[in-house]
C-alpha cells in the first residue's frame, strides 16, 4: 500500500521532470548550433557575441510586465503555448539563415522573450504541483537534470552535428520543445476552478503600476525572506559576471590549449554531476539554511581557489569545488522560496525581482571586463571571486539567525492580499 501510494504521489511530479529534462537537452543543442551556425555565415565573433546580449536583453523587457499576466493566466496552458510558440520560432531559425540575420535576431529575442515567462510560469505551477515535503527532493532532481543535461546535451549536439548538421540540431531542438508541450497536456490542470483566473482584468500600465506596488508591499512586511533572495541572487550575478571571463583567463593567465580547456569544462561537468547525485541521495537530511549558505561558501571558495592559481591541477580543484556545490545551493534557495513566497503573488515577484538581477549581471559583466581591460584579467577574477564570497558570507550569517528558523521549514502558505 505504502509503495503504491508512493507511486501515485510522484505520478505527476516524475512527468513534470521528463518534460523539463526533454527541454533542456533540447536547449544545449539549440544553443551550440546556432552559436555554429551564426559564426559560420557572419565569421564575427561579435555576430555570435549579439545572440548572448539577446538573453539579459529580453528578460529586462519581459519581466516587468510578464509576472501580472503569469499570476492571472492558467499556469498550464501558458506553459504549453510558450513551449508550442518557441517551437515554431526554432522550425522558422534555418530558412531566416541564408535571408536576413536581422530578422533571425528578432526571433531569437521573441524566443527569450518567451523563456523569460516560461521561467516563472513553471516555478508557480511547480510550487502548486508539488507538495511542500516533497519540494526538497523535487528541487534535487531537477538539479540532476540540469547536471545531466549539461553535460550530455554538448555530446548529443556533437553527434547529431556528425550524421547531420547544426541545422537538423535545430529542427530537433522544436521537436523537443512540442514534446514538452505535449508532456505538459498530460499534467493536471490546477487552476481550472481558480477565481483568480480569468478575472476580467486586461494588462495595462495602471495594473502593472500596482503590482509593482503589491510586489513593494510584499518586500517590506517580508523584509527577511527578500534580503535572503536578493544576497542570493547577488551571488548568482557575481558567477555570471566571473564565468564572463573564464575562457580568457584559462587562454590568457593559464596559457591552455583548446584541448586543455576542453579538459577544465569536462572537470566542472563531472563536479556538477557528483554534487546532483550526493544531493538527490542525502536532501533528506540537510537543513535548507545550510544547503543555502554554505552551498553559496562553498561555490565561492572554488572560484577563490580559481582565481589565485596558475597552476592547471589547482584550477581544476577550484572548477570541480565550484561546480559540485551548485547543486547543494540551488536546491536549498529553490525550496525556501517555494515556502515562503505565497503562489498568487509569485509570478509577479519572480519576475520583477528577475529584472532586477538582469540588469545587475549586465552591469558587473560590464564593470568586472573593464577591471579586466585596465588591469588585467587576473585581478578582475579575484575581485570578482573576493567580492562573492563576502556575500555568501553576509548570507550565510542570515541563513543561521535562529530567530528566522521558521523560513527554513516546509509549510503551506495561505493566501493574503499585499495591496
Amino acid at each position: 500500500m505504502n509503495l503504491k501510494r508512493l507511486v501515485e504521489s510522484w505520478k505527476y511530479p516524475t512527468i513534470l521532470l521528463l518534460g523539463i529534462g526533454v527541454s533542456n537537452l533540447g536547449a544545449w543543442v539549440y544553443l551550440i548550433a546556432l552559436n555554429l551556425l551564426i559564426f559560420e555565415i557572419t565569421g564575427s565573433p561579435l555576430a555570435v557575441a549579439v545572440l548572448y546580449i539577446l538573453i539579459p536583453l529580453a528578460t529586462m523587457l519581459t519581466n516587468l510586465w510578464c509576472g501580472s499576466i503569469v499570476d492571472r493566466l492558467n499556469k498550464r496552458n501558458l506553459m504549453i503555448f510558450l513551449d508550442v510558440f518557441r517551437a515554431i520560432c526554432l522550425f522558422l531559425v534555418p530558412w531566416l539563415l541564408d535571408t536576413s540575420l536581422l530578422l533571425l535576431y528578432i526571433i531569437v529575442f521573441f524566443m527569450n522573450m518567451a523563456t523569460s515567462i516560461f521561467s516563472p510560469t513553471s516555478m508557480v505551477y511547480i510550487t502548486k504541483l508539488i507538495p511542500p515535503d516533497q519540494r526538497k527532493r523535487f528541487n534535487s532532481l531537477i538539479s540532476l537534470i540540469d547536471s545531466g543535461a549539461f553535460l550530455l546535451g554538448p555530446a548529443l549536439a556533437g553527434v547529431l552535428f556528425i550524421i547531420g548538421s547544426p541545422e537538423l540540431g535545430i529542427i530537433i531542438n522544436a521537436v523537443a520543445l512540442f514534446l514538452s508541450g505535449l508532456i505538459t497536456l498530460l499534467m493536471p490542470d490546477l487552476e481550472k476552478q481558480s477565481k483568480v483566473i480569468n478575472n476580467g482584468e486586461k494588462l495595462s500600465l495602471q495594473l502593472i503600476k500596482n503590482d509593482f506596488q503589491i510586489v513593494l508591499n510584499f518586500s517590506r512586511k517580508k523584509s527577511y525572506i527578500m534580503l535572503v533572495y536578493f544576497l542570493f541572487s547577488s551571488v548568482l550575478v557575481m558567477t555570471a559576471a566571473v564565468d564572463s571571463l573564464e575562457a580568457a583567463f584559462a587562454k590568457d593567465v593559464l596559457g591552455l590549449s583548446d584541448s586543455d580547456y576542453g579538459f577544465l569544462v569536462s572537470i566542472a561537468g563531472a563536479g556538477i554531476l557528483g554534487g546532483a547525485l550526493i544531493n538527490v541521495l542525502f536532501v533528506k537530511k540537510m537543513a535548507i539554511s545550510l544547503m543555502i549558505g554554505l552551498g553559496s561558501i562553498f561555490v565561492s571558495v572554488g572560484y577563490i581557489i580559481y582565481a589565485f592559481s596558475n597552476i592547471f591541477t589547482i584550477v581544476a580543484l577550484g572548477f570541480f569545488i565550484l561546480a559540485f556545490f551548485i547543486a547543494f545551493a540551488n536546491t536549498g534557495f529553490l525550496t525556501f522560496y517555494q515556502s515562503n513566497i505565497p503562489e498568487d503573488v509569485m509570478g509577479r515577484i519572480g519576475s520583477i525581482y528577475g529584472f532586477v538581477e538582469a540588469t545587475l549581471i549586465i552591469i558587473t559583466t560590464c564593470l568586472i571586463a573593464l577591471f579586466a581591460q585596465i588591469v588585467s584579467i587576473q585581478f578582475a577574477v579575484i575581485t570578482g571571486a573576493l567580492v562573492m564570497l563576502l556575500i555568501s558570507i553576509i548570507l550565510f550569517a542570515f541563513n543561521l539567525k535562529p530567530s528566522e528558523s521558521k523560513y527554513y521549514q516546509p509549510t503551506i502558505l495561505e493566501k493574503q492580499e499585499y495591496y
